[in-house]
């Protein structure tokens, strides 16, 4: 879902608003927001990514619109739907019928909002928006909270219905596979040098990037799918791409995958989008190896300065194994294939319920959690509560104090013995209700 429109009609505070977070900058200046901006937003039992974008020009041939254009068109080639935000208040502007005009040539699904609705009446002061020739102008006010579900559900109407049966499919033996990166990094490369052919088209050039697709792939006995997350492309229009780095595609690919392997490029060093999709990988729970790709092409003083940058800007993904690796010339492959079955294993492994409490309770004798004032946090048993990534619920008494070091202290014992490798382990505090706290109070 993209949204789109002129400066400061209330995109970045609706982007807030369908995300629950504070994620894009919101001021009452125009033009604040040049680049995309994409979160998770979820409504029901369905889950969507949501494109906050600049200021709209469609017009603009130079400068800073000019760029902010390009970043707008690109989030509604990546969208399933387009929401047109307008200003309730400030009324119709010669710049909602540029944009409304290219919204209606490219023919994409779009909902048509008007913004700031709040305390106005549905009608007269609306009317002159359907001028725009975009159907139905939908009322809400993002700062308030008004008209956003029926927002959501309006755009949900362009869209499939979701595939249920799809999900079905971390058991029925096959990995899936998310080889991610940023453009260029070389992972049609590594893929076509996996395959043995030129199945994916690879360019020394950024933007051969289209679409995600996958690949069905054996080794050794083990079914994989490949999702490529640079795509396909004719080799003769490929100059035609600019910038074909499809964020969403990249999202969608980790959010479907069992195992990601994040490429890294050793030439370039770890950049702010390597660190971005990272995060994403780690926030979505998907298990991953790291791999850095055209180690070859590099000295020393550069290795040991990526290194470093590694474990300084990657440090919150001290758990994925790294490799080195060149694609072009099949070095360091083999040891890639152990980690990713190693990180599939360690994501999908079951922990018993008796075992979980014995470690438990032998971590808390070893080193009990600290006082907080009158309470001691009393931890009792812990049992699984759930997988790709695993979860360990642990249940007792004033758990709310466990600190945060301590957790990680808890996380360290149980990825010992279990052996997991690759993949994040979540640790969740469970308190009990005491029985007598109710009778304790009405007998007073």
């Amino acid at each position: 879902m993209a949204l789109v429109g002129r400066p400061n009609v209330g995109k970045s505070t609706l982007f807030n608003r369908l995300t629950k977070s504070r994620d894009a900058i919101v001021a009452d200046y125009a033009g604040l927001t040049r680049d995309r901006h994409y979160g998770n937003a979820k409504q029901g039992k369905r889950e969507f990514i949501v494109i906050d974008t600049g200021g709209f020009e469609p017009t603009a041939e130079s400068g800073i619109y000019m760029e902010m254009a390009k970043q707008t068109r690109q989030a509604v080639a990546e969208a399933d739907v387009v929401v047109f935000v307008v200003d309730a208040r400030g009324g119709l502007s010669a710049q909602d019928h540029d944009i409304a005009k290219y919204l209606r040539k490219l023919g994409k699904p779009t909902v048509l909002v008007a913004n700031k609705a709040e305390g106005m009446t549905e009608g007269v002061q609306l009317t002159e928006f359907y001028e725009l020739g975009l159907g139905e102008v939908h009322p809400v006010s993002a700062a308030h909270g008004q008209g956003i579900r029926s927002l959501v559900e309006l755009a949900f109407e362009h869209l499939p219905e979701p595939d249920e049966d799809a999900e079905e499919g971390a058991d029925s033996g096959v990995i899936k596979l998310a080889v991610a990166g940023r453009p260029n990094v070389g992972k049609s490369t590594l893929i076509n040098t996996w395959l043995g052919e030129e199945r994916l088209v690879a360019f020394d050039l950024p933007g051969t990037t289209r679409d995600a697709i996958s690949v069905p792939f054996e080794r050794n006995g083990q079914r994989f799918e490949l999702i490529d997350t640079a795509g396909l492309r004719r080799k003769g229009r490929v100059f035609e791409a600019i910038e074909k780095f499809s964020v969403v595609k990249t999202l969608q690919a980790i959010e479907s995958a069992n195992v990601v392997l994040l490429l890294l490029d050793a030439t370039q060093g770890v950049t702010d989008q390597d660190a971005h999709i990272a995060g994403y990988i780690l926030e979505s729970g998907r298990a991953v190896v790291l791999a850095v790709n055209k180690w070859d092409a590099v000295d020393d003083y550069q290795r040991e300065q990526l290194q470093r940058q590694i474990e300084t800007r990657l440090a919150f993904l001290k758990f994925a194994p790294l490799h080195f690796i060149s694609a072009i010339k099949r070095q360091g492959l083999g040891p890639v294939w152990a980690a990713i079955a190693q990180a599939h294993r360690s994501a999908m492994v079951k922990m018993p319920t008796p075992v979980l409490t014995r470690l438990l309770l032998d971590a808390v004798q070893f080193q009990q959690p600290k006082r907080s004032g009158m309470f001691r946090p009393k931890l009792r048993y812990a049992h699984q509560g759930g997988m790709n990534p695993p979860v360990i619920v642990v249940h007792g008494n004033s758990l709310e104090h466990v600190t945060e070091a301590y957790k990680r202290y808890l996380e360290g014992r149980f990825r010992k013995e279990f052996n997991l490798v690759g993949t994040p382990l979540r640790v969740e505090m469970k308190t009990s209700k005491n029985p007598y706290a109710d009778k304790e109070d009405g007998g007073r």
